[in-house]
C-alpha cells in the first residue's frame, strides 16, 4: 500500500473554468511544477486528480485539473489536502534534504556522543529550517536546521548530531 504526502491545499477557486487556488510549501514551487498528478482524500480513498497546467502566482500556484471545468465541479475539493505518493517526493530529494515525519523522533547528540534531546517538530523561520528539540531538561529549543550546527543525520541509527555551540541549548 502506497503511503502518501501531503504537497498542497486546495484554498479556492479562481475564475469561473475551474482553475484552483493552490498553496504549497515554500521554495518547493520547481518541484510542484514538474507534477502531473496529485491525489485528494475523498472517503477515505484517494483520488487522482491529473494536472492540465500549473501557473504560479506570488504565494500560490493557479491549477487547472482535466476534468474540472467550472467552480461547481471543483468546489467540492475547496479545503481538499493535495498528496503524492511518499515514493515520488523521496526521488525528487537532495542527499542533505529529510522528510519532516524522518526527523520527528530522532535523537539529538553533541559531537561526544552524549544525548542532548530529541527532535519533536520542524519549522521554517523564512531563512532556514528549524528542528524543535526538546532537551533532557524537558525545555523546547530551536536549532537552526544548517551544515554548520547539524552536522550528521543519521536515519537509520535515529540519531542527529549537532555542533553544541555556546548557547545553542539555552
Amino acid at each position: 500500500m502506497s503511503k502518501y504526502v501531503s504537497v498542497g491545499k486546495i484554498l479556492n477557486f479562481h475564475g469561473i473554468k475551474g482553475e484552483a487556488k493552490v498553496g504549497f510549501t515554500k521554495n518547493q514551487e520547481d518541484f510542484f511544477c514538474s507534477l502531473k498528478f496529485v491525489f485528494v482524500k475523498k472517503n477515505n480513498e484517494y483520488k487522482q486528480l491529473n494536472i492540465q497546467s500549473v501557473r504560479l502566482n506570488k504565494s500560490f500556484a493557479l491549477v487547472k485539473f482535466e476534468g474540472i471545468n467550472s467552480i461547481n465541479e471543483l468546489m467540492e475539493y475547496k479545503g481538499a489536502f493535495l498528496y503524492v505518493e511518499e515514493s515520488t517526493i523521496r526521488e525528487s530529494l537532495e542527499d542533505d534534504e529529510f522528510l519532516i515525519d524522518e526527523l520527528v523522533g530522532l535523537s539529538v547528540f553533541d559531537k561526544n556522543n552524549n544525548k542532548l534531546g530529541f527532535v519533536v517538530g520542524v519549522s521554517n523561520n523564512g531563512a532556514s529550517d528549524l528542528l524543535s528539540v526538546k532537551t533532557n531538561s524537558k525545555k523546547v529549543v530551536l536549532i537552526p536546521f544548517v551544515k554548520a550546527i547539524v552536522t550528521d543525520v543519521k536515519i537509520p541509527e535515529k540519531k542527529i548530531v549537532i555542533n553544541n555551540i555556546e548557547g545553542l541549548l539555552e
